[in-house]
């Protein structure tokens, strides 16, 4: 560490001795800028989907996940929220990780290796310090909506994350009575 502050200290005086001498040959002031990276510094309008985790799960090239908003794929892993899931709806764990891996699947061909963009809402990360997004494909698709639409996904709205809730219950709607996806 002594290293590291002794190395900046280095640079820092050098930055300065050449300002300063840079100044007195053209009698004007240079600014010099010394940029050393801290923190999360990812362009999150054009990056790349490494993997897809589950129906409403990603990671991207940073190394962080997204939990896309406002809406729920079945789960498709051994899970407390699996079999509260089978207790709320009646089905059994078994038919509800097949449907899981369904909504995997289409989210995966959808998304995986492809470049996206997220747009935030109010609360950028979740509980589990994921980050909670939109997506957009580069072609424009809207992901989140395009999942409900194709009938792979449930709504899950938690305020204040609600900017899309109304179209996301129009798109499922149809596609549950349109028998879509899952709700074949």
């Amino acid at each position: 560490m002594r290293k590291v502050i002794f190395l900046v200290v280095i640079l820092l005086f050098g930055a300065l001795f050449v300002s300063r001498n840079q100044l007195g040959k053209t009698r004007q002031a240079q600014i010099v800028k010394i940029s050393i990276p801290f923190g999360k510094g990812h362009n999150y309008a054009d990056i790349l989907v490494t993997r897809v985790v589950d129906g409403d799960t990603l990671q991207l090239e940073s190394g962080e996940r997204v939990r896309l908003i406002g809406i729920d794929t079945p789960e498709m892993h051994e899970s407390d929220k699996l079999y509260r899931d089978s207790l709320r709806s009646g089905q059994d764990a078994r038919t509800i990780k097949a449907m899981g891996k369904k909504a995997y699947e289409f989210t995966r061909s959808l998304l995986e290796g492809k470049r996206v963009s997220l747009e935030f809402d109010v609360e950028k990360y979740d509980r589990y310090e994921r980050l909670l997004a939109y997506v957009y494909l580069k072609d424009g698709t809207f992901v989140n909506a395009e999942i409900v639409k194709q009938g792979y996904a449930s709504l899950m709205t938690f305020p204040p994350n609600v900017k899309y809730a109304d179209l996301f219950l129009k798109l499922y709607q149809e596609a549950r009575q349109e028998g879509r996806g899952l709700w074949k």
